[in-house]
């Protein structure tokens, strides 16, 4: 019926089969508009907005709260008042019917690949193909190739985006060696080499964007622009209670305090996020990477990367997207920046920008991409 619209459960990155209401922030009988915030779906990474992709009146919320569904069920119905009831159920019926017929069909999760990256085994995750230049997405300490599920797929509409875990991280080999930045970006760069990557855009979170900007600096041949998000390696403070707090924590009442550093609404973290967290640190030498890592970029609790002062001699366009409610990375690391680093900070955001913010971040990683910027811009969710 050309009169009834839906609203489905969303695919928010490759691997996601399924996701759980976890609120409707509207009531049957609301008049909803496209774009608009309607309810809150927790996955395994974090509980993230929804948006509509349709507006009208919602007439049916068909999944309550606390329900596991998967991608692609009946959320809720739209429809004009003349749209009669029965009509309603009539459509949901044969939806659900529909639904299930074609469940035994369902496309299949994309698996990770493996490259061998100067012999390091690398984990990554491809999303899209085209003659544009790809994007390279570069996690942050802890983090892994699944950091990027809300933004991967949007960039990835007309080129290549690799989505990488690094060395002590993920599914890659959990050899770090001394695990400071320049081993880290020396171990990207041969994941491009092994992919037969020229040239990339690069997209890093936190220590990412630290391992983004240096490659900047001492490659800018193979890079064709930098984001760089809640970045390490432009200040020299850092919280040594997050990083020591997840490197430390067996369990998840000890982990939950930690990981809600992370965000600015510790509503976010959800038990998936932390059961997913403690599985990674269990795995054979995933806590000796970990400290590795920490002991070779914030020996002494301080940032030891400083790359601020070389950001004039640098020869790519560079962006930097900070939380303005950051807990790990201060936002005011990217005060003082060169006037060629575009600065963008979103309001009532954390350190997990990209993952709360992610329609903001994508347009401006997107915009930037095809040429786009512009500096200290304030984003505030709330106008």
């Amino acid at each position: 019926m050309a009169d009834i619209q839906t609203i489905t459960m969303p695919k928010w990155g490759l691997a996601m089969t399924e996701g759980m209401v976890a609120e409707w922030h509207v009531e049957p009988g609301a008049e909803i508009a496209s774009g608009e915030e309607i309810m809150d779906i927790e996955t395994s990474k974090i509980t993230n907005a929804f948006e509509s992709p349709v507006a009208g009146t919602l007439r049916r919320i068909v999944v309550e709260p606390d329900a596991m569904v998967p991608v692609g069920a009946l959320l809720g119905i739209v429809a004009e008042d003349g749209v009669a009831d029965a009509d309603i159920d009539a459509f949901i019926e044969r939806f659900n019917e529909a639904f299930e017929a074609q469940a035994a069909e369902a496309e299949v999760a994309v698996e990770p690949e493996y490259a061998d990256a100067g012999g390091r085994r690398i984990r990554y995750l491809q999303a899209g193909e085209g003659d544009e230049t790809p994007v390279v997405m570069i996690h942050g300490f802890g983090g892994d190739l699944n950091s990027w599920m809300f933004n991967q797929p949007d960039l990835a509409v007309d080129r290549a985006v690799y989505a990488i875990d690094l060395p002590g991280h993920g599914g890659s080999e959990k050899q770090v060696g001394v695990g400071d930045v320049g081993e880290l970006s020396t171990t990207v760069l041969a994941f491009m080499d092994a992919l037969g990557i020229e040239t990339a855009h690069l997209v890093g979170h936190s220590l990412g964007g630290a391992i983004a900007l240096g490659l900047a600096l001492n490659h800018a041949g193979r890079v064709a622009s930098v984001t760089g998000l809640c970045t390490a390696g432009l200040g020299p403070d850092i919280n040594m209670d997050y990083i020591d707090g997840f490197i430390g924590a067996g369990r998840r009442k000890q982990l939950k305090p930690v990981l809600e550093m992370l965000v600015h609404d510790p509503g976010l973290i959800t038990r998936d996020m932390l059961d997913e967290v403690l599985k990674f640190k269990r795995l054979d030498g995933a806590e000796a990477a970990l400290n590795a890592i920490a002991t070779a970029a914030f020996d002494g609790g301080r940032q030891v990367l400083q790359l601020t002062a070389k950001l004039d001699a640098l020869a790519v366009p560079a962006q930097v997207i900070w939380g303005s409610d950051d807990r790990i990375v201060p936002a005011y690391h990217a005060d003082g920046l060169p006037d060629t680093v575009a600065v963008h900070v979103l309001m009532e955001t954390g350190h997990l920008a990209h993952m709360e913010r992610a329609n903001d971040v994508n347009k401006l990683i997107g915009d930037f991409i095809e040429g786009h910027g512009s500096r200290a811009v304030l984003i505030n969710p709330s106008a």
